[in-house]
């Protein structure tokens, strides 16, 4: 008997394995006939997700922990038993900014530590000669696009919430609102920054994965309750995804899987194969950037859910006053990313587990992330922070 199911999702690359799982014919093998459902923001999918409209979602992966906690909406709790993708955003600027940044920087502008120094710079000047704060978009509350921008300034000594403006932009949106000029830059995912550099409206400044070098940012999120309903479709649905993962993961597949994603998402098939190999044009000028990190679909153990990156996106909740801290709270986030369901689905063996010994975010500034003392590591940051301000005023 074939199981029916409709999936939301939204038209980025990370959602590739979903795509892949659907279109060659994965998710069939395994019984299921999913009907994927394009959405244009995330509220719309985590709402439709959280009432049953869809079974299940491409979804942020701090939503999933934030619905499950009940903070910034009902509580809706939900698993993730796949991780689709490990970073993949990246930070643009128009090129004005760029230009005002690249005139201000003490080194390379191309380093976060000395980016963020100089936007605390260059922020400064503008408050102090009366000009409106700038203003940065990114896709949602609840996401690593909200939390790098976040981390980003405060390394350099900005507060996010008085220094700037963030406004929430769905990810389709982010090009044309940077061409208007209704924000100075953004953080979203691939393809839009690419998209804005092709348009000559935009500059790439920071790959995410140079801000932190490993974050959980899509998964695969069910309602809970649901997954427990129908434990079998479950299986079913991750090893389709699975099966899916390691055929992208193929270099002699990777033609094919642009083609099935540049359809889906209306771009071309040359801007995808760039993408997922992290060979991006950075500027209008065709200056190219390569990094092997910048996303991560498949293999190295990526699409086992690590309670550890669950931990980390509700360090960020807490740090930046979503949620408050509690060991609940923390406990049952990271029950969200548990490898359970994956694990039946796929088996432990075959998970491909390479974490051991790894700082398992690899920010460029702070500490190693210690998911057992978030409290010391939110103390930690209050005093840095404290300190790059201060230094501002010397």
């Amino acid at each position: 008997m074939t199981e029916k199911l409709r999936i939301g999702f939204i038209p980025l690359l990370d959602a590739t394995t979903l795509l892949v799982a659907v279109d060659l014919g994965f998710a069939a093998a395994e019984g299921l006939d999913v009907e994927l459902v394009r959405e244009v923001s995330w509220s719309n999918v985590r709402d439709k997700l959280n009432i049953g409209l869809f079974d299940a979602a491409h979804l942020l992966s701090p939503v999933a922990i934030a619905s499950s906690l009940g903070t910034g909406h009902v509580r809706v709790p939900l698993v993730a038993p796949f991780n689709l993708a490990v970073n993949g955003n990246a930070i643009t600027v128009s090129p004005r900014l760029f230009a005002t940044l690249a005139n201000a920087a003490d080194g390379d502008l191309g380093d976060p530590k000395v980016s963020s120094r100089t936007l605390a710079r260059v922020v400064s000047d503008r408050k102090a000669r009366g000009i409106e704060p700038l203003t940065f978009g990114m896709t949602f509350p609840f996401s690593n696009h909200n939390y790098q921008l976040r981390f980003w300034m405060a390394a350099g000594g900005v507060d996010p919430d008085e220094d700037v403006r963030l406004v929430v932009l769905p990810p389709p949106y982010m090009v044309e609102s940077l061409a208007s000029g209704h924000v100075d830059a953004f953080c979203v995912g691939a393809p839009w920054n690419s998209v804005a550099v092709d348009l000559g409206i935009g500059n790439i400044l920071h790959f995410g994965c140079e801000i932190m070098a490993h974050v959980s940012e899509k998964v695969l999120a069910l309602r809970r309750r649901w997954a427990d309903e129908n434990p079998y479709t479950v299986v079913q649905l991750v090893r389709a995804l699975a099966n899916a993962s390691r055929f992208a993961d193929v270099a002699g597949n990777r033609e094919r899987v642009a083609q099935i994603v540049a359809r889906r998402l209306g771009k071309s098939q040359q801007l995808v194969l760039h993408t997922l190999a992290g060979h991006l044009k950075i500027n209008a000028n065709g200056a190219l950037r390569t990094n092997d990190s910048y996303i991560v679909i498949g293999g190295h153990g990526v699409n086992r859910p690590d309670p550890i990156q669950a931990a980390w996106a509700y360090a960020q909740i807490v740090r930046w006053g979503q949620a408050p801290l509690s060991e609940q709270l923390q406990a049952d986030a990271e029950s969200v990313f548990s490898s359970n369901l994956y694990d039946a689905a796929v088996g432990a063996a075959n998970s491909e587990l390479q974490r051991e010994g790894r700082d398992p975010i690899g920010a460029f500034a702070g500490d190693v992330f210690n998911a057992g003392d978030i409290t010391g590591y939110l103390i930690a940051w209050r005093n840095r922070t404290i300190q790059s301000r201060l230094s501002l005023v010397r």
